[in-house]
């Protein structure tokens, strides 16, 4: 593929419109509705969203997870408090969150602090995954160099026959739940000749101030 090929792809967006009149006063409630649209529309893992963390040297990292939870006050995630992106919340809780739902033509991003859930939640969260992915939770210090892939299937193993005959396992010291509480919301709709739709929710003194940005 040729940089001309690359420069030459492009597409027209025309499936919906988006107006700041008509948008949920709530961010979270207009999240709910778009992200009930998505599952309707069979999109492949409609529930994957990019997270941004900023480290100590000031590096930005970005990488998928996947949404677990939309309550009033936030959206939530699950992953290894000990991981990079663990490590980053610990240094900087200030993230972005971002869903692309390309076969809608649409997008939300998400700025917000994320806060770690108490370990009961995290618990109950852990306890009701696969038995297979709890093992793998245990099994993978995550983010850590590994000289070879075996050494992951080694710590498999033993930890499946050390649980065979639990239903479930502990939940590890190093693994939780994060709740991102927002400040700003945006909600994007692909529109024709790229004037596309942008509502924007912000926070501003316990309110929701809600406009419209240019493209």
């Amino acid at each position: 593929m040729t940089t001309a090929d690359l420069a030459a792809m492009r597409r027209n967006y025309s499936l919906h419109e988006l107006d700041e009149s008509s948008v949920d006063p709530l961010p979270i409630n207009q999240l709910r509705t778009w992200l009930s649209e998505a599952v309707d529309s069979q999109i492949l893992e409609p529930n994957a969203m990019t997270l941004a963390t900023v480290g100590s040297t000031g590096q930005p990292t970005a990488r998928v997870v996947l949404l677990k939870d939309i309550r009033d006050n936030g959206v939530v995630f699950y992953t290894n408090y000990e991981s990079r992106k663990g490590q980053e919340i610990d240094h900087n809780p200030r993230v972005c969150l971002n869903f692309l739902w390309l076969e809608l033509q649409r997008q939300v991003r998400i700025e917000g602090i994320a806060h770690r859930l108490v370990d009961q939640e995290s618990k109950a969260y852990f306890q009701s995954r696969p038995k297979e992915s709890q093992i793998g939770a245990w099994a993978s210090k995550q983010s850590e160099a590994i000289p070879s892939r075996v050494i992951l299937e080694k710590r498999y193993r033993e930890l499946e026959e050390k649980y065979q005959e639990e239903p479930c396992l502990p939940l590890p010291p190093y693994w939780g739940g994060y709740l991102v509480q927002p400040d700003l919301m945006e909600f994007w709709q692909g529109r024709m000749s790229r004037l596309h739709d942008r509502v924007q929710y912000r926070a501003v003194n316990g309110s929701w101030v809600v406009e419209r940005l240019s493209p």
